[in-house]
């Protein structure tokens, strides 16, 4: 008879902590081993990136980058707001983890770096590689975003393009609070909400008083939400004697005194952790004009094309990511005498994501591909983009927290637990919906364009064209989106921008997926044979085929 001991140690350890129908480690996986994403790449003209597009999606979900990313969120920054002798510093401190992915991110071309680089497709390649990186956490997205999102503004004042926009493009990360100019490489953030208004920035009421420099500005005021605060540059928004404008703002002067930017706390938020964002205060804080007085939200709107287009991004990544965490799990799980991707409920509900997911990628790079292109000076894309970004803005975002919930209720319990990493995905999703304007914002500006920018409605419906007579129920869709365009308001709003979303990504999925993905969304998404939850895919839906092309490694 084997005694008790001798069974502990034929185990290693007790009996009962033997460990079965566990999944192991996700990592090492290929973050960019995606048909949808690497078709998506070519397609759109950046192809010739491919290559370093792998090489980062092994890293991404290396098991080193994950642990940057779990770290950079278990260890959230610490204000500093004055140092040991009491002079007032406004630092920012942050875990190693956190430098591990700004490094590398800025290294790899994910800040600004495309509008210094003139191939066609340096966009795209920008966005399909924070597809990729995106696997590793979300919050060190914001300074990237908002750095490659200010050299479009800047350059509305060329005399500070000249000096910044080849630091702010450099592939150097260099932290740490010096004269800008002293720096290998810089990053920006944004300072445009103010608590009595959120997205009403014309409301603002912090102050630019001129100063006797031309250009130069002094400002007063407090600002409500500005991530990043550990940034070089930021711009902001303020009442001049000509009303509201931009301004560009150091944390460091010229002449290497600090400004006035005083930290009054770090927000305490729902996700989004690893990332500082504060609320800062200005009293006499140095700014230069950024473009002409009174055309403040003139000169950022090109900023805010670029920082939505990287919030449906992010909510991309976060699907793909959720989605690659759900089937690692029901691959290796057993149930019922079954493994779960085998079993017919949760494989529908495993294509139904993936479904969701591919669309939602599929968008994302098409609009990467119209702003590339947009850039380049070609006028139908940069109607198009100017309408789709907004509608994909308002979509994709507003997926993202359903998508997640029930990706991680694929792992059950499991998934419910902070070891998971599934509970950060969740808490990031709704950001992505409210920053750079919610729902509502975005449905706005949707019907903002088509009133005042008809070339926006020709230019979507001109895409919508390019797959008319593939599928009865597409073209059944873009008929009822011309009905409700006649009666469009305030109310119906928000359901119109869902059937243009709905119809666009169904557009480029009966052009561009495989027959079994084109079919079942255009089936539920499109022609309602659905229900209201995911995994409610029709009896006819090809699971195995939109499984197999969705998981790494197929079935």
């Amino acid at each position: 008879m084997v005694s008790a001991l001798g069974e502990q140690q034929a185990h290693g350890g007790p009996a009962t902590h033997d460990v079965t129908n566990q999944a192991p480690p996700l990592t090492p996986y290929d973050a960019s081993d995606d048909p949808a994403l690497l078709e998506g790449l070519r397609r759109e003209g950046a192809g010739w990136a491919e290559e370093d597009l792998r090489r980062l999606g092994r890293q991404a979900g290396s098991a080193q980058a994950q642990e940057w990313a779990d770290l950079a969120n278990r260890h959230e920054p610490e204000l500093r707001t004055h140092d040991r002798y009491g002079n007032r510093v406004d630092e920012v401190e942050f875990h190693p983890g956190w430098h591990h992915l700004m490094r590398t991110a800025i290294a790899e071309g994910l800040a600004a770096s495309p509008w210094a680089d003139d191939r066609p497709g340096a966009h795209v390649a920008r966005t399909a590689g924070g597809l990729v990186w995106g696997h590793t956490e979300a919050g060190h997205g914001c300074p990237t975003s908002m750095t490659y999102a200010a050299v479009p503004a800047l350059r509305r004042q060329p005399e500070l393009a000249k000096v910044y926009e080849p630091l702010l493009t450099s592939r150097e990360y260099e932290p740490g609070l010096r004269v800008p100019t002293d720096k290998r490489g810089l990053l920006a953030g944004m300072g445009m909400t103010e608590k009595q208004g959120g997205s009403d920035v014309r409301t603002n009421t912090t102050t630019a008083t001129p100063t006797s420099e031309p250009g130069v500005y002094t400002l007063r005021g407090h600002k409500w939400f500005t991530s990043a605060p550990m940034c070089d540059v930021f711009l902001v928004l303020a009442q001049a004697p000509g009303g509201l404008s931009c301004f560009l703002v150091p944390r460091v002067l010229p002449d290497g005194t600090r400004n006035t930017f005083r930290i009054q706390r770090l927000k305490d938020k729902l996700g989004n952790r690893s990332n500082a964002s504060c609320e800062p205060e200005f009293d006499g804080t140095v700014a230069w004009l950024v473009g002409p007085e009174g055309q403040g939200v003139k000169t950022i709107i090109e900023m805010v094309n670029c920082t939505r287009l990287d919030c449906v991004m992010m909510s991309a990544a976060l699907m793909r990511k959720s989605l690659v965490e759900a089937g690692h799990h029901a691959r290796h799980r057993s149930a019922f005498g079954a493994r779960l991707v085998d079993q017919p409920l949760m494989r529908n509900v495993l294509a139904d994501l993936a479904l969701e997911s591919e669309a939602a990628t599929t968008l994302t790079l098409r609009l990467a591909g119209a702003a590339d292109r947009s850039v380049r000076g070609d006028a139908r894309e940069t109607a198009f983009r100017r309408i789709a970004t907004a509608v994909g803005k308002y979509w994709v975002t507003k997926r993202g927290p359903a998508f997640t919930a029930e990706a991680l209720e694929c792992l059950g319990g499991n998934g419910y637990v902070e070891d998971s990493g599934m509970p950060r995905h969740y808490r990031e999703a709704p950001l992505l919906s409210i920053w750079e304007g919610s729902g509502n914002v975005n449905a706005l500006d949707v019907l903002r364009a088509l009133t005042r920018e008809p070339s926006t409605a020709e230019a979507l419906f001109g895409e919508l064209a390019l797959a008319q007579g593939a599928d009865a129920r597409l073209d059944a869709a873009v008929t009822r989106l011309r009905n409700q365009l006649s009666g469009a308001s305030q109310t119906t709003a928000r359901r119109l921008v869902e059937l243009m979303a709905l119809t666009l990504q169904a557009c480029l999925l009966v052009r561009y997926a495989p027959p079994a993905v084109a079919d079942a969304f255009c089936a539920t998404r499109l022609a309602g044979d659905w229900g209201y939850a995911f995994g409610t895919l029709p009896e006819g839906a090809d699971l195995d085929a939109i499984v197999g092309r969705a998981l790494p490694g197929g079935n």
